[in-house]
């Protein structure tokens, strides 16, 4: 087949259903510029979770009673509690902290921009604890197995569960996206297939005189097919466009805040460029696969 015979074919058929064309580069951007989202939160996620898992603390609270008679942590329940959870495997490191400390802790951390709610903080307010840094972050249900029934333990506080409810939220997201993006999808499918049988349609005379002087089928359709193709292209590349465009006009702007403070991990131009290809791949497979079925199904010439 001539690349110039076909090449001209792609163009006359593109242009001859262009309403058409448009809709499916739009929609197939939509849905691939989602799952390119989608796929971008999967990235976040996972280096936000990363981050917050290094700092990741289990607290041991201690009873009212030692809170208010053991402020230096020398008495025996104490000491005892502060030597076998230093020697603990995976223990990294321990911190003491009485009711001043945990005042002045909280005072630093959550009330450091209210001033007005840190004046109503009495030392009374939080219980002494212990700081306990893992170096594996799985193995709290070892220290709440070995400690949360001590004598002058109240509780055991595991910072992994607060990290979990945040990518719960993170992962909601993510799963809308999804979600909306299958259902562009399948709406970007209906218009492959609908267009490559009005393609065929119009040009079913030539495609039928093509047949008769000795023209293969696979000849006749081959136009029909990187039509959707180079449609489904062009979408892909307006998706690519479009992440990179919403990540510096848009996403860097309202998180940046949270990127200073470390709470989420940087959507980086890197990120973008590693789904791109991912996102070129699935946009011509979808294409490809819809326009040959759809051949293969309901045109007969």
């Amino acid at each position: 087949m001539r690349a110039s015979f076909l090449f001209g074919e792609v163009l006359t058929g593109l242009r001859r259903n262009i309403t058409m064309t448009i809709a499916m580069i739009l929609t197939t951007a939509i849905s691939l510029g989602l799952f390119g989202g989608g796929l971008l939160v999967v990235q976040m996620a996972g280096k936000t979770q990363q981050i917050f898992l290094d700092r990741v603390e289990v607290q041991i609270f201690l009873t009212d009673d030692v809170s208010t008679t053991d402020p230096d942590c020398s008495g025996d329940i104490c000491a005892a509690l502060r030597r076998d959870i230093e020697s603990t495997p995976s223990v990294v490191s321990v911190q003491y902290l009485n009711r001043a400390d945990a005042v002045a802790d909280a005072t630093n951390r959550v009330f450091k921009d209210q001033p007005e709610l840190a004046s109503l903080v009495s030392p009374d307010s939080f219980p002494a604890s212990f700081k306990v840094k893992l170096s594996d972050p799985e193995r709290f249900g070892v220290i709440n197995d070995q400690f949360a029934q001590r004598p002058g333990v109240q509780s055991v506080l595991n910072q992994r569960e607060l990290v979990d409810r945040l990518f719960s939220v993170l992962s909601g997201v993510r799963n809308a996206a999804f979600a909306i993006a299958v259902v562009q999808a399948l709406a970007a499918i209906l218009l492959i297939a609908n267009m490559v049988q009005i393609a065929a349609f119009t040009r079913r005379t030539e495609v039928g005189i093509m047949r008769l002087v000795g023209a293969t089928r696979w000849y006749t359709q081959l136009p029909f097919l990187l039509e959707a193709v180079v449609a489904a292209l062009v979408g892909a590349v307006l998706a690519i466009a479009a992440l990179f465009t919403a990540k510096s006009v848009f996403i860097d702007s309202v998180l940046d805040d949270l990127y200073q403070a470390n709470i989420l991990a940087r959507i980086t131009a890197s990120d973008v460029l590693l789904i791109a290809p991912i996102l070129l791949l699935s946009g011509l497979g979808m294409a490809a696969i819809t326009s040959y079925i759809t051949l293969r199904l309901y045109v007969r010439e």
